[in-house]
């Protein structure tokens, strides 16, 4: 047995958990947020405690020191050295990354060379590496890539229709999101398709930020996501995919500069754009319950864009088995579950369990009816223990991936 920790941090947010590995058993959980602020929040649960203080958290660093220190203060280790590993959570890897990597001085200079990519992101994730490498300096860490999984697609899935020099120079290129889920439904998905050969899953992580994916034999073949996250379905704040004219027609009639307008595209579109309520759906959907107009247009466009994203996929596979739900809005709203479901119902025999679908929030179900032509699951997400099971692996272990885990 031994202890993993795993990370996920935010430009002003520090999420965690402590594993006992390989048992994958969670002993604590929490996050620090509203970093860099005078009234922090700090969050932790073990056993059947949640605890929640205010401390002043002035940067990660401070951050990092209190969550290990807490671990002794409450019992949950003896230790620090019980830590054997440390996973942290990476948004880009470029093309740099097929695989998790171990933290050495390449894989670091590596991610900071595509902060422009993720800028909150990347910068954030080496910020709280370095922290914790400053309070844990013995502990091994290692660097799971959301961009990972997404390394298997062909040329003609990841190139975009730009001159090629662009290309090349710029490594300009459909990197994906969201890949450490994906990989995590696909390998949870298979268990509904005993006997199938070839199995061929789109997976719906559908949440704030959202991505879909054709995956091949548990490899993924297309991801919605693009160059950024700003790429593939409506989501939140985000626009998705749209027509690349809007955006100098945008600058031009309203004087906006290129870079307001494409922080407008990012944080001030998709959902709250549209409805002028919400980036939350829930509140979307409760307007547009009400008959509010705009709440309507917005929850119409987010479930026809889930819908026209699947029927590409179905046809890049040539088929589907399986279609999984997951994350906030796919683990937990029924409604849009079922929406999506009834615009595949006639083009590709989508059929579910209406009373099934309505009860299931936050847990996992089959809900296509015996007679539906795919299946149709909800699988809630697990990124952290698929980081846990990498940093287990890879330093605890020493099981390193067969493939390579660096494509440079």
């Amino acid at each position: 047995m031994a202890k993993v920790m795993t990370i996920n941090s935010g430009s002003s947010s520090l999420k965690f958990k402590l594993y006992e590995m390989p048992e994958e058993k969670v002993l604590c959980s929490g996050n620090c947020e509203r970093i860099g602020l005078p009234d922090g929040i700090f969050t932790i649960k073990y056993g059947d405690k949640k605890d929640v203080t205010n401390p002043s958290f002035p940067n990660h660093g401070v951050a990092a020191k209190l969550v290990v220190q807490s671990f002794i203060e409450k019992g949950i280790i003896k230790d620090f050295n019980e830590i054997k590993a440390i996973g942290h959570r990476i948004v880009q890897g470029g093309k740099y990354f097929s695989a998790s990597a171990m933290f050495d001085a390449d894989t670091e200079a590596k991610i900071e060379s595509l902060v422009p990519l993720a800028p909150l992101h990347n910068a954030a994730h080496l910020t709280c590496f370095r922290a914790f490498k400053e309070v844990l300096p013995n502990c091994p860490a290692i660097a799971t890539f959301d961009t990972a999984f997404h390394q298997t697609m062909s040329p003609a899935d990841y190139t975009f229709p730009i001159p090629y020099e662009l290309t090349e120079k710029y490594d300009i290129r459909r990197y994906g999101a969201h890949g450490t889920s994906h990989k995590y439904l696909a390998q949870e998905g298979i268990k509904y398709l005993e006997g199938v050969k070839n199995p061929r899953i789109i997976s719906c992580h559908i949440g704030s930020g959202a991505s879909i994916t054709a995956i091949e034999n548990g490899k993924c073949v297309a991801t919605s996501m693009g160059l950024t996250p700003l790429g593939g379905i409506m989501m939140g704040t985000r626009t998705g995919d749209m027509d690349p004219s809007v955006f100098n027609y945008v600058v031009s009639v309203t004087g906006k500069s290129a870079e307001e307008v494409y922080q407008m595209f990012n944080k001030k579109s998709g959902f709250l754009g549209v409805s002028g309520i919400s980036n939350d759906s829930r509140d979307v959907l409760a307007a547009a319950e009400k008959g509010e107009p705009h709440a309507v247009l917005a929850n119409q466009i987010f479930n026809r864009r889930i819908a026209d994203f699947i029927g590409q996929y179905y046809v890049r596979l040539g088929g589907c088995d399986l279609i999984v739900f997951s994350a906030g809005i796919g683990e937990n709203e029924p409604r849009t579950r079922r929406d999506v479901a009834h615009l595949l119902e006639s083009a590709l025999g989508v059929k579910i369990d209406e009373e099934l679908n309505m009860s299931i929030r936050g847990k996992e179900a089959l809900i296509s009816t015996p007679d539906s032509k795919i299946k149709v699951a909800v699988i809630p997400t697990d990124e952290e223990v698929m980081i846990a099971r990498d940093a287990y692996n890879m330093c605890i272990v020493g099981k390193y991936y067969e493939i390579e885990s660096k494509n440079c």
